[in-house]
């Protein structure tokens, strides 16, 4: 199949959900056209990128750039653009009340020139985040592009978008979409509330590579330190704060525990003061990004994974973490929260222990149960193993997507 996929920034480190689609599709034969919004601006990728030369499938729109010259030259080439394709793009301004959830006309005009170039039939038309299904239904509503329309939706784009949005603003995407995919039945049932028709839904998990991420049943020394992960990237709704506040509890400072934090953003700078602020240096370190080589590796040398995510104040909210699955799969027993669709991968009791959100006393007694329960690890690592094994496996999950954009095109070409 000739597949277009349209995402946000390509390559990104944290997006490993969608580098294991494409790594998967790619290996079953099918062609992949990439449609970012903009590049990736980390200096580390993958090696799946470099391994199928995936920039080279990528077509990027032009920047807007900050010099007055740079502007000159883009406002230029967005002149050439209206009169080279004057006929799509007009079809483009026609279609463009349609769509209240995308941008301003000019940044949607600049988004739009890679399609207007490399556009044409496609198999299936594949956008991950709902805003982006709204960018492939407009050109699809335009005639710039045509295939049965899939969209993946992960959270951000039934939280925190909303708020920016409205709760109508995907009403045309479900009227013209063929099939949408939510990563867990939390957001389904948020889709379901929003108005889509349930007969276009099919819950899909994001998954992992297994294959990558060895399993080891988890033990320590009685004097070696428990060494406590996290790997996020360092924003509100990921809770790392409540991780921190959680080991300066004293039933937690009385034990031998030290937690590794990979990941940056946005919040490091605050982390890091509250770190100093409690007093917690010699127990707290940060590690920066990592690639999904450099991870596993420092999941291996961990005893216990925790991802404390919450609701922000903008109303942000996970999907599932596939780095749980990641830690889950290596055998390390978990820690996280009743947050989104986390309930659907961590069995509370049985492959981890679950809290309410921001419960730093919560947080805590989890911590000091599993660090003096060592006996437990195998039992609770094992069954966090078998789970990500039987529902969120990448091959697994990558064949039934395969079958899923079959039906997609079967339906579309049904009369």
């Amino acid at each position: 199949m000739k597949i277009a996929l349209f995402v946000d920034q390509f390559p990104k480190v944290s997006e490993t959900f969608i580098l294991n689609q494409i790594d998967g599709l790619l290996d079953r034969g099918h062609e992949i056209t990439i449609f970012p919004c903009q590049p990736g601006t980390e200096s580390k990728v993958h090696d799946a990128v470099k391994r199928h030369r995936l920039i080279e499938k990528c077509h990027y729109p032009r920047n807007e750039a900050c010099t007055l010259q740079e502007k000159i030259a883009f406002y230029i080439g967005l002149i050439k653009l209206k009169l080279k394709y004057a006929e799509a793009v007009s079809r483009l301004r026609g279609n463009f009340g349609r769509y209240s959830g995308i941008a301003n006309w000019q940044w949607a005009l600049t988004k739009s020139e890679p399609v207007l170039r490399h556009g044409g039939r496609f198999d299936v038309l594949f956008a991950h985040f709902g805003p982006n299904g709204l960018r492939a239904s407009w050109y699809r509503d335009a005639g710039l592009i045509d295939g049965p329309l899939v969209a993946v939706f992960h959270g951000f784009d039934l939280s925190s978008y909303l708020r920016i949005a409205d709760e109508h603003v995907y009403d045309r995407l479900f009227s013209n979409g063929d099939l949408f995919l939510p990563i867990s039945r939390f957001w389904q049932n948020k889709l379901q509330a929003l108005g889509c028709p349930a007969e276009k839904l099919e819950v899909h998990h994001v998954g992992i590579d297994c294959d990558q991420f060895v399993f080891q049943s988890r033990t320590r020394t009685v004097d070696e330190p428990t060494v406590l992960i996290s790997v996020a990237r360092l924003v509100e709704k990921k809770g790392i704060e409540y991780a921190i506040r959680a080991l300066a509890r004293p039933d937690v400072l009385n034990l031998n525990v030290h937690y590794r934090i990979i990941g940056d953003g946005p919040l490091s700078a605050s982390l890091r003061q509250l770190v100093t602020d409690m007093r917690l240096q010699d127990r707290v370190s940060f590690l920066g990004t990592k690639t999904s080589e450099e991870v596993a590796s420092e999941l291996s040398h961990a005893h216990l994974f925790i991802a404390p995510s919450v609701t922000s104040e903008s109303g942000d909210m996970e999907g599932i973490p596939t780095v749980l699955m990641e830690a889950m799969a290596t055998g390390l027993p978990v820690i996280s929260t009743l947050h989104s669709g986390i309930a659907e991968l961590v069995d509370d009791g049985v492959s981890g222990k679950l809290v309410a959100e921001r419960d730093v006393a919560g947080l805590a007694e989890a911590i000091r149960e599993l660090t003096v329960n060592v006996d437990s690890w195998p039992v609770i690592g094992a069954a966090g193993r078998e789970k990500v094994l039987r529902e969120f496996n990448s091959s697994t999950l990558n064949s039934r997507l395969e079958h899923l954009f079959e039906s997609a095109v079967q339906g579309r070409t049904s009369p």
